[in-house]
This record gives structure tokens, sequence and C-alpha cells, in this order.
């Protein structure tokens, strides 16, 4: 199990059927963790990944998008204990305003927050409880 970072290991962002990270997007993993463990730094606090990784056959089955982030395991969906969703995609845009993460997607949901590091600035709201 490869340690990515010094809160991350390669097998946290496997696909949760228990399909492994391809390592042709190994590359990619390792600037998501490093974008992680900027925000982990950041709060103090572990962050637990939902989803990363999804090889094609698991992504259609759960209804992600057709051309996800998640496919090249560019994304992550996670949860921080102890702080709302809102609070943890705020303390990402922040971040990624001061230039400490990468530019990509913030998407903000009920129960959890998407970041990816696709390059290009994304942001959606899908929660019906909080505001982006």
């Amino acid at each position: 199990n490869m340690q990515l970072t010094k809160n991350f290991h390669l097998l946290e962002f496997g696909c949760k059927d228990g399909v492994g990270v391809p390592s042709k997007y190994l590359d990619n993993v390792k600037k998501l963790a490093n974008n992680l463990q900027v925000l982990r730094d950041e709060l103090n606090a572990p962050i637990t990944i939902n989803s990363a990784y999804r090889h094609t056959k698991y992504n259609k089955k759960i209804g992600g998008a057709k051309y996800s982030q998640h496919l090249t395991a560019s994304a992550s969906d996670i949860t921080i204990k102890g702080f709302t969703p809102e609070e943890v995609a705020e303390t990402i845009l922040e971040l990624i305003k001061e230039g400490e993460i990468s530019e990509g997607g913030v998407g903000l949901y009920n129960s959890f927050v998407h970041m990816d590091i696709r390059g290009t600035k994304a942001r959606w709201n899908n929660s019906n409880k909080y505001k982006l």
C-alpha cells in the first residue's frame, strides 16, 4: 500500500468495489492526495474519502457523469468530521484562491464535497441545505 502523502495511502483512492487505481493514473492520484493533504493540514482534521477512483462500469452503475473526473482518479468525494460540507467547500475555495491547492471542480452536496484537479474552474451546488 503506497504512502502518497503524510496521511494518505493509495488504497484509500481505489474504487469502492475493490478495483485499485490503475498505474496510468498514478500521477493524478498523487496530485489529488497532495491537494487533500493541504486541506487536511489547514483544518487539522482527518479526511474521509467516500469515493475517488471509479472504473467506467462502476461509475455507470451509480449514475456518475459520463466524463467524470473520478474515472481518471482526479476527483474525490470527501467528508471531514466536525465540519459541514459547506465549511469544507469554503475552505477549499479559500485555498484555491490563495494558490495553495490546484484549481479544479468543487461541488457541494448535502452530505459531502466533491473536489477535483481538472485544472479549470468548475463550481456547482447540488445541496438544498447549503450555499456555495
